[in-house]
């Protein structure tokens, strides 16, 4: 059944992907999972609706946005690296960090592909190098309040595992684990006022 599912939401999560504007429940029949009954008392996001991000943790990013561009016929995008963690007020694993990543964005209509390349220790990014190799790290979704849809994840057995304020500082990112129940990392971000 585990299975089933995890076919059934990936089959979902690209139909979303390509509609936007249907909600999880109508995309996919989530009738047989066990957490059915319960989703009309669970907080939703309405920016859990839309796919803004696609992360893909590389080991070698200047390499990584060539091809990307090449694949893309687009212009390499600017390369940077992060700010150091204790400046944006990152958190892994429940601890401070100081943690940093080189990073680009290919914007792709409403759809960003972000490439990742980790630095230094410390971070979401780097565990997942580590661990896993390059690939599709984390997704993306624009949340209208994170305080409470990071909260309803929590509930739901997806504790925060890495997170931050933008560099530009005026906005928040929260990484939850979901990577063995959903195969993916995901991302709640939100901009300030």
């Amino acid at each position: 059944m585990k299975k089933n599912f995890l076919f059934t939401f990936i089959i979902g999560l690209a139909m979303l992907i390509i509609s936007g504007n249907r909600t999880f429940a109508t995309v996919i029949n989530l009738d047989n999972h066990p957490a059915a009954d319960t989703l009309e008392n669970r907080y939703h996001d309405p920016g859990m609706e839309k796919v803004v991000q696609i992360a893909i943790v590389v080991k070698d990013i200047e390499t990584a946005a060539k091809h990307w561009a090449a694949l893309l016929n687009k212009p390499v995008p600017e390369i940077r690296t992060t700010r150091p963690g204790n400046e944006v007020d990152v958190i892994y694993r429940g601890k401070p960090s100081n943690g940093q990543v080189k990073l680009t964005f290919f914007i792709l209509g409403e759809v960003v592909i972000e490439l990742l390349e980790p630095i230094t220790e410390g971070t979401a990014w780097k565990e997942f190098l580590d661990e896993k190799g390059e690939g599709v790290q984390h997704i993306g979704f624009k949340v209208v309040d994170a305080d409470k849809m990071s909260a309803e994840l929590e509930k739901q057995g997806y504790p925060i595992i890495h997170k931050g304020r933008y560099d530009s500082d005026d906005g928040t990112y929260i990484y939850h684990d979901t990577q063995d129940a959903l195969g993916v990392v995901i991302e709640l971000l939100h901009s300030d006022e």
